[in-house]
């Protein structure tokens, strides 16, 4: 008797294997059982957001369905949507001249490339960037780093720009973070069209490793509107932050952004709740808003364009409005490295820590979750004859005989003369190689990089600054704030920083 051989082929729905026995006639049900679950998911959403519902935390209850990990597709369900943040005053002078995600970081990266990297690491390759001031040195980072290879014929993913814009409809800037989205409601609502249930709002000054496969699955699991990434945060820190109190089950309660005095003492939780030990708990009682929600289309349009038409932010406005309006919005605990690097100290400070094995807590060299950014193509960094130790370089350096570079982040391009002193700094190095014909331009043909015998000492230098020979950039006078802008260089919390493209003539002391 002839045995019958049958064909076995499989195929992958969200997170899940199917083996198909039969084939294709398979492969079409289980690709309808997929689209009936997200139309389903999509119901329920919409249910979960009417005025009737929004007040029964049983309604809104996403139903599991066998078989299908609604959270696993995120590729097609989820967009993301970086806000790139405002004029950058708190990093300014880094922003004078690039908008803030744009800001290198890390000798080889842009601040933009971790919440794009996190992205993609977490399968979401629709990714929008809302900036307001300076884009275009952003715009080009990201139109020569991913878009070549995010979007294709069939994954139809990007990741570009949305600089902010006058329209007929609408002849203001942006005023804030929620009515940033609100402007380009017009273009996220054709994201949905296409199969998108919910927008993953970030920020692009903030330093983590994160998979957001985690946070969307959570949300999509409690049924919640709006759910919130928190951490725990010590008291010196907590009113920097929104803070917020949960109950057992997770439910954001009560919402404070930025308390101080009596008010931040209201917020004090047991963070044991997060899973933290009595002893972390004891020195972190706040529960802080990390600034990243997921929020399901339905819900943020209702709330953005509807119940809260006029409202700017998210942190101040949006997010307790929403939970007065019976909302539900759910707290996600994150347990990883976040640092919020807005400020020029935190910024030095998350920069240097990264050269530190005594301080890292956040790391490019993770295998399963890299940090992607521009293939530049440059040459390995050359180190003659200097000591190097507990530094960074990036590619494309040259460190001349007898410098010492010790506790630095060396930038792309960088160029240290003979007999320097690098110590406790972060030079970003430059945009391009200069040629001698193109060097004889600049006053007294002073070269990009840092002369010969100079000493750089916790300073930033941004990139294409010119450092003449014997100069000491090391604020002698222990300052903690000036603005010599016109000298080229400004001080900010005891730290000098050398502005882009500008010339520290020979011998300057600083």
């Amino acid at each position: 008797m002839q045995t019958m051989q049958k064909t076995v082929s499989t195929r992958r729905v969200g997170s899940q294997t199917f083996v198909c026995p039969h084939g294709s006639v398979s492969r079409k049900v289980v690709a309808r059982q997929a689209r009936a679950a997200s139309r389903k998911a999509q119901v329920v959403r919409a249910q979960a957001v009417s005025t009737e519902t929004a007040q029964k935390p049983a309604a809104t209850a996403t139903p599991a369905v066998a078989g299908i990990d609604l959270a696993g597709d995120t590729a097609k369900t989820v967009l993301g949507i970086i806000l790139g943040g405002g004029a950058g005053t708190r990093l300014y002078p880094l922003t004078k001249k690039r908008a803030k995600p744009a800001v290198p970081l890390g000798a080889n990266y842009r601040l933009i490339d971790i919440p794009v990297s996190n992205c993609l690491n977490s399968n979401i390759t629709k990714i929008y960037c809302l900036t307001q001031f300076n884009s275009a040195s952003l715009n080009r980072h990201l139109s020569q780093a991913y878009n070549s290879s995010v979007g294709g014929y069939n994954t139809r993913g990007f990741v570009e720009v949305l600089a902010a814009s006058q329209s007929s409809a609408n002849k203001s800037w942006f005023q804030g973070t929620a009515d940033a989205v609100r402007q380009y409601m017009w273009l996220f609502e054709e994201a949905v069209r296409d199969g998108v249930e919910d927008f993953l709002i970030l920020s692009g000054d903030h330093l983590y490793r994160m998979d957001y496969r985690d946070f969307v699955r959570k949300h999509r699991e409690t049924g919640a509107a709006i759910t919130i990434a928190a951490l725990p945060c010590a008291e010196k820190e907590a009113s920097a932050f929104g803070l917020m109190k949960i109950d057992q089950s997770g439910r954001v309660v009560d919402f404070a952004e930025k308390p101080k005095g009596d008010a931040l003492a209201a917020m004090k939780v047991d963070t044991t709740i997060l899973g933290c030990d009595a002893e972390t708990a004891k020195a972190k009682p706040f529960i802080a808003s990390m600034g990243i929600y997921v929020m399901s289309a339905k819900a943020l349009r209702e709330l953005l364009l509807n119940r809260m038409p006029n409202a700017n932010d998210f942190g101040n406005e949006v997010i307790p409005g929403a939970k007065d309006a019976g909302f539900k919005v759910q707290a996600h605990v994150f347990k990883g490295y976040w640092e919020d690097i807005g400020t020029v100290e935190a910024f030095y400070n998350a920069n240097l820590a990264l050269a530190d094995p005594s301080k890292a807590q956040f790391s490019f060299y993770d295998k399963d979750a890299p940090i992607y950014t521009m293939s530049r193509f440059l040459p390995p960094s050359k180190v003659l004859d200097a000591e190097v130790s507990m530094s960074i370089i990036g590619d494309g350096c040259v460190i001349k005989a007898g410098s010492k570079v010790s506790n630095s982040i060396i930038g792309i391009r960088s160029l240290i003369g003979s007999d320097c002193i690098i110590d406790s700094a972060m030079m970003m190095g430059a945009d391009y190689y200069e040629t001698l014909e193109e060097c004889e331009y600049v006053p007294g043909c002073l070269p990009m990089g840092v002369g010969d015998g100079s000493i750089v000492r916790r300073a930033i230098v941004d990139k294409n600054a010119r450092i003449g020979p014997n100069c000491q950039i090391i604020n002698k006078d222990g300052v903690k704030e000036a603005n010599r802008e016109d000298q080229g260089f400004v001080i900010k919390d005891g730290i000098v920083v050398v502005i882009k493209d500008s010339c520290i003539p020979a011998g300057t002391i600083i």
